[in-house]
């Protein structure tokens, strides 16, 4: 290790350089937990403003009725003892419902 104080980035200016030599070594400690935990919250940020401007692809299933949104899941619902497959999707306040087909189609 140098005995020389380490030469500060170029991109500093000259005011952060003199507030940084004037601090105490408990300061620089506080600034460098600081500074990285604000470099990971930007990154952070970052990394979601650049997720929510994808826009997201909805894939279709090969199944999947042209009548029944692509954000729509299978369920099974049981009545008198048969089960059969519904699709099943949130419209506004509404669940909405598509018949599908018997679970066992040999019922």
């Amino acid at each position: 290790m140098s005995y020389e104080p380490p030469t500060p980035p170029t991109i500093f200016t000259t005011e952060i350089v003199n507030t940084l030599n004037e601090s105490t070594t408990e300061q620089l400690q506080e600034i460098a937990t600081h500074a990285e935990a604000l470099a990971e919250h930007k990154e952070r940020e970052a990394r979601l403003t650049e997720s929510a401007d994808e826009e997201p692809v909805e894939e279709r299933p090969d199944n999947l009725p042209d009548d029944v949104p692509a954000k729509a899941t299978i369920t099974i619902k049981e009545i008198n003892d048969n089960r059969y497959y519904y699709w099943q999707w949130r419209d506004g306040e509404k669940i909405r419902s598509q018949y599908e087909g018997p679970v066992n189609p040999d019922n």
